[in-house]
């Protein structure tokens, strides 16, 4: 059973998660509640007794949810936000790999949610959240990303993702180490790479413009620095070609 804290200052936002929590994740029990950041940081200061989930809401009375966070020397839970749908918000719970669910709350969105949590992945939940505040207050520049695979979370630098493959509803990032990670996230959840120097090659297929060794105009496909030969699609080529000029 996954104990759980929910910091929403909205009484009827606070019964309806309640309710759609009891209702749709069995395996998690509401053990605390809080309203305000001071609330909030009284109950998670006790390290030794941490919830396993908190559910957070970024705009409280007393201010952003992010004051609290930053006050704890440790973050020993997973953490899922609730908010009303924030474009940056989104994005970076992404690259963290950090839950979210919007209001109003869809209790499949919720499930799903819940259904990441891994109490392995707790620790390096002060990193990852790290970087989630990095992106959320500064949504272009950024240096690393968290990668969820089946059994850890990898923290990884940006710039060391050679590409990314998509295939079904997994994506397989390849690394300038020769590692391969493969994630449990669809491809789709990194078009903004884009804004970063990598470009979408192919439906299921992201590279690093950085590590491209040549384009074979003739056989329509690029040969990475490891050598890989990655495809791309007819419609892509001449953006392509712009690109490496």
């Amino acid at each position: 059973m996954l104990k759980a804290l929910i910091l929403e200052d909205e009484p009827n936002g606070l019964e309806n998660l309640k309710n759609l929590i009891a209702q749709n994740t069995p395996n998690v029990k509401v053990v605390s509640e809080a309203g305000t950041i001071k609330e909030g940081l009284k109950i998670l200061s006790d390290v030794d007794n941490q919830p396993d989930i908190v559910f957070l809401d970024i705009n409280l009375p007393d201010g952003l949810v992010f004051k609290l966070l930053d006050k704890l020397s440790e973050i020993r839970f997973e953490i899922i936000f609730v908010t009303a749908y924030e474009k940056f918000a989104k994005k970076a719970c992404n690259y963290a790999s950090i839950g979210y669910v919007t209001k109003p709350i869809d209790p499949d969105e919720l499930v799903a949610a819940v259904g990441r949590v891994r109490k392995v992945d707790q620790d390096n939940s002060k990193e990852r959240y790290e970087i989630f505040k990095d992106q959320y207050f500064n949504p272009n520049p950024f240096n690393k990303i968290s990668i969820p695979s089946s059994d850890k979370i990898h923290l990884v630098d940006i710039k060391d993702i050679m590409f990314l493959k998509g295939e079904d509803n997994l994506t397989q990032f390849s690394l300038n180490d020769g590692r391969k990670i493969w994630c449990s996230k669809t491809l789709g959840t990194y078009e903004n790479f884009e804004e970063f120097n990598f470009f979408r090659i192919h439906k299921n297929c992201i590279v690093n413009l950085n590590y491209i060794e040549e384009y074979v105009r003739g056989e329509g496909y690029v040969v990475m620095a490891d050598k890989a030969k990655l495809e791309v699609s007819r419609r892509n080529k001449p953006i392509l070609m712009r690109r490496l000029k």
